[in-house]
């Protein structure tokens, strides 16, 4: 039986070395021997056979199709952002069949992206991160046309590093960079070009909650809270898919590492972070996270463009808290004696409400479960600047106390409580312009 395990294994081996041999021979025979420094590139520009092509991505037009394969090919693919999740957008793009991808970044590879990186070795950090993912890429894909732009990308420069290629089927955004990543969305809104973008997988690492949905779905996330606000200002409130984790936070495993003495040397040390509670520190990935985020966002453009469109189960739980929590106003209302008074909040704003304006949480506690929506000032109508997130056991005593008791909110809450709701309904304020 061993003997037998081990023919098989030696013709399984000899087979596989006569296939590589084959591949190598006709390759040869398209063009001569070039020297090794420059044979690399020059195997690049060769035509690559198609039937080469269909054997190495035969599983591939198994499951999409020939159809499907094709309108995969005929993708121009640009990737803004190389480092743990750009980099794995760009490699299973091109393994599975991508012909015109362009990647721009303008970073290096460093020792400590080595733990997140789809493919940069040691050998590769000081290097531009586009550039390692070209030489990589190359030799897994040869048919591929990789643009590798060293550049950081900005609005000013937007039209040629975006357009120079040719029009971009889609945009990937996988950058970091608060700012400039809203500049980018903002610009692939107004532009017409479709786009996917990349929130936060610091300080996550339950893969099994990933998903993809419209930026105003997102929860847990405070990156994407971030942008979100910062669009609306822009005018733009929906109709950008990006990949999320709603994992909720835990403190244990998103502790901060301290930040190096020789950047605050350097000055300017709020611009190390993108989101604003972390402005000086840096924070903790997991490797794995930014990985899942990136085959996500391939696997997302790669089943779409090819006729086999994603269903997110996005929001389907949320709703279910949504409608809970807008169903615990309206029994307050009976309860507080004005069963028939209309309340102008709908349950599709109870998400903004909870999300938004008390950051999934309650002002008084700020604890995160069994959570209400309740009238907040007696003297004043319910409006969005007049209820708040309480949990259960709150909502009862402030019903108890204030709305059914005649107590003074500031007899009843400690000043900084007081100042914190205040501070909501300030902010509900300034983007309910926008919304």
């Amino acid at each position: 039986m061993v003997q037998e395990t081990w023919k098989v294994v030696a013709v399984t081996a000899a087979f596989t070395l006569a296939a590589t041999k084959c591949i190598e021979l006709i390759l040869s025979r398209q063009q001569p021997q070039q020297p090794t420094s420059n044979r690399h590139k020059a195997v690049v520009n060769r035509r690559y056979d198609d039937n080469l092509f269909r054997e190495q991505l035969a599983r591939n037009y198994a499951f999409l199709g020939e159809e499907g394969m094709q309108k995969l090919k005929e993708q121009y693919i640009v990737v803004v952002g190389a480092g743990g999740v750009g980099s794995w957008v760009v490699t299973m793009l091109v393994r599975s069949g991508c012909c015109h991808i362009r990647v721009i970044d303008f970073d290096q590879i460093s020792l400590s992206s080595l733990n997140r990186h789809s493919c940069a070795t040691l050998k590769d950090v000081g290097t531009p991160k586009v550039e390692c993912l070209k030489q990589h890429m190359l030799g897994i894909a040869p048919w591929c046309k990789l643009e590798a732009i060293n550049k950081l990308w900005n609005k000013e420069s937007a039209e040629q590093l975006l357009f120079s290629g040719g029009r971009p089927t889609i945009v990937v955004d996988c950058i970091d960079n608060i700012e400039t990543k809203v500049d980018l969305l903002e610009y692939c809104h107004k532009s017409g070009l479709e786009v996917i973008s990349s929130m936060g997988a610091s300080t996550k690492s339950d893969p099994t909650r990933v998903n993809i949905g419209d930026i105003t779905a997102t929860e847990e996330d405070p990156l994407a809270r971030c942008v979100r606000r910062l669009l609306k200002k822009r005018g733009i409130t929906t109709g950008i898919p990006v990949v999320f984790s709603a994992e909720k936070p835990d403190p244990r495993k998103a502790k901060l590492l301290p930040l190096p003495d020789e950047e605050y040397e350097k000055g300017q040390v709020g611009e190390l972070s993108a989101l604003k509670d972390f402005r000086v520190r840096i924070l903790p990935v997991l490797g794995t996270m930014p990985g899942i985020f990136g085959l996500t966002i391939a696997t997302w453009i790669i089943t779409k463009v090819s006729g086999y469109p994603m269903n997110p189960i996005e929001g389907k739980n949320r709703i279910k808290i949504y409608d809970g929590i807008y169903q615990s106003l309206a029994g307050q209302m009976s309860r507080i004696g004005m069963p028939t008074q209309r309340v102008p909040v709908s349950v599709f704003e109870i998400g903004y409400i909870l999300e938004e304006v008390f950051r999934g949480k309650s002002p008084i506690s700020g604890y995160s479960t069994k959570l209400t929506l309740s009238k907040w000032d007696p003297s004043k109508d319910v409006s969005l600047q007049n209820v708040v997130i309480l949990t259960k056991e709150e909502q009862r005593e402030h019903e108890r106390r204030v709305l059914n008791g005649g107590e003074k909110l500031e007899d009843v809450y400690s000043q900084e409580v007081l100042d914190l709701v205040n501070k909501r309904f300030k902010e509900e304020q300034y983007y309910s312009q926008y919304r």
